[in-house]
């Protein structure tokens, strides 16, 4: 599964449905390490593990900027706000 940009990470976080018991952060950082354990094998492209680790640190950004509230909010597609 190859995930380009900061909204499909959010996205795929919501529809994963883990309530309050996962924070967006938590699953941020655990993509993170899983995405540079990848990086250290060397069957793996390593270009496209790279941009995801990118597109997470931006994610962790701007939830330390921001807030996780407002990250998903800002992320969450119009059709989640209506009917999620």
């Amino acid at each position: 599964m190859v995930i380009s940009s900061a909204q499909e990470y959010v996205e795929f976080f919501i529809n994963l449905n883990m309530g309050n018991e996962v924070s967006l952060l938590r699953f941020i950082n655990n993509e993170k390490m899983t995405l540079k354990q990848k990086l250290k094998n060397k069957i793996n492209e390593k270009e496209p593990i790279e941009q995801g680790i990118n597109i997470l640190e931006s994610i962790i950004k701007e939830i330390s900027e921001n807030g996780e509230p407002k990250v998903l909010s800002k992320y969450q597609t119009s059709d989640e706000r209506n009917h999620g």
